[in-house]
């Protein structure tokens, strides 16, 4: 896989292409405003389920948190065809990049293969373009997006009720899907058991600006997602991972990011990040030899986090390296991660 291909599930490529036809979902009229609701006061409902794979089926989600149809895919475990009513296994969400391109885990990571989740149920959600893992604060152009009220409040009690879904759970994302892991388990203490970020955006009050250059090259009004960045401090406080560490006090933290220069994992003829207006602050320049500012800002973020994380003692894990915002080393940091995030769902730890 070239570098641009690599770039196309990242903020890089976002960026580059104004990949708008990623995302999996399927539009529908309907409206939201559901975010403290659950599955069932908001009628959210399978209407589709098909097996894509040895161990994989694809559920189709009416979703009113999105107002359309949305997908996820699930990796199942050994046993999970013939299960009763009462079976339960541990769960691991994996979440996209700001792509939102869930299928990225099987049709590239090939986690089926992966011996180690043969006995855990593998939930992989598709989010909208450059959802951020968040409700929106104002409905966005094309409708709304209540992404942190699809995935907690309608497909996971949805997966829990009908598919096998226990209350163990760890997740983990790349690039936006960082983010997602630990906003998601900041913001709602006791869901998540571990999370790993790999090149997160895990501290975006840090980079304000970075967000609003991104979204305005995708032609998004960056104020809906959180609003203002001074005017709504509280709003971006309340989803950043950086002002919520104290909530990830007793949950196992696996962090890693490169540094924005060529690494290991680069081929040879790697080719500088496609430039991105605003997304560099003035104030502060990237160093000459940084040819990925996106991996630049996300390890800027990540040992932010990391600091702050460690200071308070929370269990913590960090992978730092030289390398560049590129699903190589997001694919290496998934398999160094995962027997932290995979032991925390073991029945002897609290909250069984």
């Amino acid at each position: 896989m070239s570098r641009t291909q690599g770039l196309r599930r990242d903020l890089a490529a976002l960026f580059a292409m104004g990949a708008m036809g990623t995302v999996m979902t399927v539009p529908a009229a309907q409206s939201a405003g559901v975010t403290a609701r659950t599955e069932r006061d908001v009628g959210a409902r399978v209407i589709e389920e098909r097996p894509a794979g040895k161990r994989i089926v694809d559920l189709t989600v009416r979703s009113p948190a999105l107002a359309r149809d949305a997908a996820v895919r699930l990796l199942t475990p050994d046993g999970w065809e013939e299960r009763g009513p009462g079976d339960r296994w541990p769960v691991l969400y994996l979440l996209a990049g700001g792509d939102g391109n869930h299928l990225t885990w099987t049709e590239e990571y090939e986690v089926q293969n992966l011996p180690e989740l043969r006995d855990t149920l593998v939930v992989m959600p598709s989010m909208p373009l450059f959802g951020f893992y968040s409700d929106w604060l104002r409905q966005a152009e094309d409708g709304p997006r209540a992404v942190e009220t699809f995935h907690l409040r309608e497909v996971r009690p949805l997966l829990e009720r009908h598919y096998g879904a226990g209350t163990r759970r760890a997740a983990a994302g790349e690039s936006q899907g960082g983010f997602g892991a630990l906003s998601y388990a900041s913001r709602n203490p006791g869901t998540f058991r571990a999370v790993a970020s790999y090149s997160g955006f895990v501290h975006p009050l840090a980079h304000p600006h970075a967000v609003r250059a991104a979204m305005n090259y995708l032609g998004m009004d960056w104020r809906r997602l959180w609003g203002d960045p001074v005017a709504q401090r509280d709003v971006w406080e309340a989803h950043d991972p950086y002002h919520l560490a104290p909530r990830l006090r007793d949950t196992p933290v696996y962090l890693s990011s490169g540094d924005g220069r060529a690494g290991a994992l680069d081929p040879e003829d790697v080719e500088p990040d496609p430039d991105i207006p605003g997304l560099e602050d003035p104030a502060h320049p990237f160093p000459e030899d940084v040819i990925s500012p996106t991996e630049a800002l996300m390890g800027e973020e990540s040992r932010a986090v990391a600091n702050r994380l460690r200071h308070q003692g929370t269990p913590l894990t960090t992978h730092f390296y030289r390398g560049t915002h590129d699903p190589a080393y997001w694919q290496r940091d998934l398999r160094r991660s995962l027997p932290m995030l995979l032991r925390s769902l073991r029945p002897q730890q609290p909250h069984s």
